[in-house]
């Protein structure tokens, strides 16, 4: 990838996005379920444990739809390592690629960019 302004570099880019998304959700409903777990063990009251459970039993539920969506979209393969694993490196060659882009110019001088104030009289 040498010129991120050609077309052609962003094909697939949007799925890509989307499965980064995915990703993130996955990683942040699991924390969530972790976090209520943690708060389930340490709540005392009766009424707040309940609220707890049925919170982490959402997330649970949520993360089920996540997991279905990405294996749905090809995403994710839990049961295919070495899938996982080809996704997994494409993914961060991806992510080397577009570190190495030039994105800003040599001479970011912005000198006479900015309107002039009108002088005092």
């Amino acid at each position: 990838m040498n010129d991120y302004l050609d077309p052609l570099n962003a094909v697939g880019m949007p799925e890509q996005v989307d499965s980064a998304i995915a990703v993130d959700l996955l990683i942040t409903i699991k924390e969530s379920v972790r976090n209520c777990s943690v708060a389930l063990t340490e709540s005392a009251s009766p009424e707040v444990r309940t609220t707890i459970r049925n919170q982490m039993e959402a997330a649970i539920d949520f993360q089920t739809e996540i997991v279905e969506l990405m294996i749905d979209k090809k995403w994710f393969y839990p049961y295919d390592v070495s899938e996982q694993q080809t996704i997994d490196l494409k993914a961060a060659q991806t992510a080397v690629d577009i570190a190495g882009l030039k994105l800003f110019p040599d001479n970011n001088n912005r000198k006479g960019l900015f309107p002039t104030p009108p002088k005092a009289t």
